[in-house]
């Protein structure tokens, strides 16, 4: 399983290093040392993600962009259907969710926790992997 330095964590979250270490600290999400750097498991932050987001919807104080329609997130959900597959990405504030081909996830090897970016064109949501 992936894991994320408290650093990646917090780009992933869209906050401060700082912030991101004082969530930690208060148990907000396990981290676990190695070497003296802190690691988040992936599934944990995934989600950690998706409660930050639930818990700051309808709070309009915050102000988000994106640069190019690019949305560098964590996977949250992966439903594999025989020939179609979803993907959930939270990035920041924002869920995106992406139609795609099984086949397509498949050669990706997207799992819930890992690093991806969705990309909007129009109506259509792409996904990289990171």
């Amino acid at each position: 399983m992936e894991s994320y330095t408290i650093g990646q964590a917090a780009r992933l979250l869209g906050v401060s290093v700082d912030t991101a270490r004082r969530w930690a600290d208060a148990g907000r999400f396990v981290t676990r040392r190695e070497g003296g750097r802190r690691f988040v498991d992936g599934r944990a932050l995934a989600a950690f993600c998706v409660e930050v987001a639930q818990d700051a919807e309808g709070d309009e104080d915050g102000s988000f962009t994106s640069a190019r329609n690019a949305f560098p997130g964590i996977v949250t959900a992966v439903k594999l259907g025989d020939v179609a597959a979803q993907v959930e990405i939270q990035a920041g504030p924002h869920r995106l969710v992406s139609l795609l081909t099984r086949e397509a996830v498949d050669e990706l090897g997207i799992e819930v926790g890992m690093q991806a970016t969705a990309r909007v064109k129009s109506t259509s949501v792409f996904v990289d992997r990171l």
